[in-house]
């Protein structure tokens, strides 16, 4: 700025000596005109004025630039002032992350020696699990060679029997001829008490036999339940004649606990009346009345089922009003050949295994139902196939529908379809308003005991027409 002003100031120097050296050649002149004084003067003043505008023009100019050199002056410090704020942002961020760092490495560090010490737990662990295999593997084989060395003694135990019941068949079929006075009771040869010193050598080694075959009979005993789990124990209510169901249906009463029925090994006696359904015709229907009477919250539906067409229909049907498949057990839309559907409230459905049934021979099952957790269980012939939970939990089934057996409804009493009808044979059936439990399904399967409590039976059955037939049988297998 000092040399700025020094320059102006030179230059006015020079311009003033300039023009007093004019001025001074012009009075020098002798030759030309004079000017008057204040004319030169004027102009001098005139002259003044333009180098004092000039001047000023300039010196703003100069105060202009000033001020812009000054302006940049404190941009150029503020912006100083704001790099090293940054700086030290960056440094106090670069410390923060290089801590963190420091942190992270260290939680690595612990993440890797945990991850170690888990892969080595979870190698034992699979270690364990291979030995737990390898022993439950062993465990099993074992299991099943001693199930398969019991089956061969069982075999060979129901052999025994037979034969010691043919040969006491043919004692008691050689003792009338060989000793008049001797009788035969029943399972024990006892002799007659008008002869008792006529026992001779032949009358000892039949005392023998018969010491052997009440031997035999007591070793067979235990075993009953093994080689015949399926018979009943209670009298047929009548001889073996056959006859179409009609009339009006009686109130289901308990039967009472009887003597066992004249029963040879696997067979089912004493289970009451037999439904047989000869065909698929949809006039083949039978009612049970009155139904459900109170709403149901639990449910056990059992009966002796023998299928004939190799496939299952409907065992049970019950609709309402407001929904045809309140209660329902069919096969026809099951997936699998055997299963059957298990209906409580249409749509909600458990598809249920009933394979076993396809033989064409006389199984017991048990469909029980609990509204309680939506628990339900399946039982073929006393053992447990199918259980679940939360299947219409809290679930009630309504009164006041059509029960039926054979048929499946599409409307309350009606809409039947021959695809969905049961050919086979029910006897036995009972429907209890509570769950069964395990023991009572073991003794109503057995013939123990028939359980308390039930509020549908045979007995409630009425015929609405077709070909149905009601069979005594004493024996299930010496029916049609």
């Amino acid at each position: 700025m000092g040399c700025l002003w020094r320059k102006t100031l030179s230059f006015f120097l020079v311009f003033v000596t300039v023009y007093l050296h004019g001025a001074s050649s012009q009075e020098a002149a002798p030759a030309g005109p004079r000017k008057p004084f204040f004319e030169r003067l004027r102009r001098l003043e005139e002259q003044f004025r333009r180098f004092q505008a000039v001047t000023l023009t300039h010196l703003q100019s100069v105060a202009s630039n000033y001020n812009v050199s000054y302006n940049v002056d404190v941009r150029f410090r503020s912006l100083a002032e704001e790099s090293q704020a940054v700086a030290q942002a960056v440094n106090q961020s670069q410390a923060v992350v290089q801590g963190e760092l420091v942190q992270l490495k260290a939680w690595v560090r612990k993440l890797q020696r945990r991850s170690r010490k888990i892969d080595m737990r979870l190698r034992a662990l699979d270690l364990a699990l291979g030995e737990r295999s390898q022993q439950q593997a062993q465990e099993r084989k074992a299991h099943e060679a001693q199930g398969d060395a019991l089956q061969d003694s069982l075999a060979r135990l129901e052999g025994l029997v037979h034969s010691q019941g043919a040969r006491l068949a043919a004692l008691e079929g050689w003792l009338p001829v060989a000793h008049p006075g001797i009788t035969a009771l029943g399972p024990a040869l006892v002799p007659a008490p008008t002869q008792p010193g006529l026992l001779g050598p032949s009358s000892l080694k039949l005392q023998r036999d018969r010491q052997e075959l009440q031997a035999a009979s007591e070793h067979r005993g235990p075993r009953q339940d093994s080689l015949a789990p399926l018979q009943g124990t209670r009298e047929p209510p009548g001889s073996g004649s056959h006859r179409v169901l009609n009339g009006t249906a009686t109130a289901p009463k308990d039967p009472p606990r009887q003597a066992w029925s004249p029963q040879g090994p696997g067979e089912i006696c004493g289970v009451g009346p037999t439904l047989v359904f000869p065909n698929a015709s949809t006039k083949n229907v039978v009612f049970l009345s009155p139904g459900f009477v109170t709403a149901l919250r639990a449910v056990s539906f059992c009966s002796w089922v023998r299928t004939a067409s190799g496939r299952l229909g409907t065992l049970l049907s019950y609709a309402t009003e407001d929904n045809d498949n309140k209660l329902v057990l069919h096969g026809r839309d099951s997936l699998l050949p055997g299963s059957i559907h298990f209906v409580i409230g249409d749509p909600a459905f458990r598809e249920l295994p009933l394979q076993p049934l396809l033989d064409g021979q006389w199984h017991h099952i048990c469909v029980i139902w609990t509204s309680t957790q939506g628990r339900y269980w399946l039982h073929v012939d006393r053992r447990l196939v199918a259980t679940d939970s939360r299947f219409r939990e809290g679930y009630e089934i309504p009164p006041g529908g059509s029960l039926v057996l054979g048929q499946e409804q599409d409307s309350v009493g009606g809409g039947f379809d021959s695809s969905e009808a049961f050919v086979g044979s029910m006897s036995g059936l009972a429907i209890w308003d509570r769950a069964l439990v395990p023991g009572e399904v073991a003794n109503l399967a057995t013939g123990k005991e028939f359980p308390t409590g039930a509020i549908l039976t045979l007995a409630n059955a009425a015929l609405a027409g077709g070909f149905v037939q009601r069979a005594n049988c004493t024996c299930l297998e010496r029916c049609p």
